[in-house]
């Protein structure tokens, strides 16, 4: 199964996607650990996990512990986006450690490697 790690930089605002060959790197990690660059060819990098989603698309929360999908009344983000100020709904969401349910994983840059970052895009525009 692979997994898709978006890649965000605060610096320049813009995200590129990288394809995991080899999920078992990110099992078990949470939201906010900081994890190193160096197994998805970004050297020097530290790359912190913001969220993702799993294999349905329901997104991961950060208050919401271990490995687990539940339904939990939500009243903002991430999850459920209210139209009304004070409305609540419960939706299913996943917890905040990575398993292998999950399919997508949002990082985003807290330093930066020798190797500057606009190198990795243009190795995605290229199609490399």
């Amino acid at each position: 199964m692979k997994l898709h790690l978006v890649v965000s930089d605060p610096k320049t605002g813009k995200a590129f996607k990288l394809e995991i060959e080899n999920p078992n790197i990110l099992i078990g990690k949470k939201i906010g650990d900081i994890i190193p660059g160096d197994p998805f060819g970004l050297k020097g990098y530290k790359l912190k996990i913001t969220g993702g989603s799993d294999d349905s698309g329901f997104p991961m929360r950060p208050d919401v512990h271990g490995p687990v999908k539940k339904r939990i009344l939500l009243s903002g983000p991430p999850g459920f986006w209210p139209d009304k100020k004070g409305l609540r709904k419960r939706k299913m969401i996943r917890g905040n450690v990575i398993t292998n349910d999950i399919v997508q994983v949002n990082v985003v840059i807290e330093e930066y490697g020798e190797t500057p970052i606009e190198n990795f895009l243009k190795k995605k525009e290229k199609g490399e």
